[in-house]
């Protein structure tokens, strides 16, 4: 059975998360978005529901939200489909705003590269070549 993934992020202005994401080529099911939300398809099984700071915190049973600028919570992971897309959509979230994570990480057959979003949410960018992966 395949599931659906839905992964829920707290941000600081959903106008501009929405710009952001969708600068990157993410599309927004508006079915699922308002004033305070916008639901940020990755793929037909995953979505990023970002709800404004105080509507994310009126889900939660209890506990605070992570300060992305001292800890993680997360790290959000998606493919590309090669090295190139890796360093497009790279390059595309720092020229919008991002700032850079962590080095680029070249394995041969994987590679990837991570930025920190509008509200420090930390994203990679990873391709990856199974035909290549080195026997266990």
């Amino acid at each position: 059975m395949s599931r659906m993934l839905f992964v829920n992020l707290p941000v600081a202005d959903v106008s501009a998360s929405r710009s952001f994401f969708t600068g990157l080529g993410f599309d927004i099911n508006e079915a699922f978005s308002d004033e305070t939300t916008i639901s940020v398809v990755l793929s037909d099984m995953a979505t990023v529901m970002m709800l404004q700071t105080d509507r994310f915190r009126s889900f939660l049973a209890d506990g605070d939200i992570t300060d992305t600028a001292t800890s993680r919570e997360a790290l959000l992971a998606i493919s590309a489909d090669c090295r190139e897309a890796v360093d497009a959509l790279a390059d595309a979230a720092l020229a919008a705003g991002a700032s850079q994570w962590t080095d680029p990480q070249d394995h041969g057959f994987m590679y990837g590269r991570s930025f920190r979003d509008l509200d420090g949410h930390a994203w990679e960018v990873v391709w990856m070549d199974p035909t290549q992966m080195p026997a266990e």
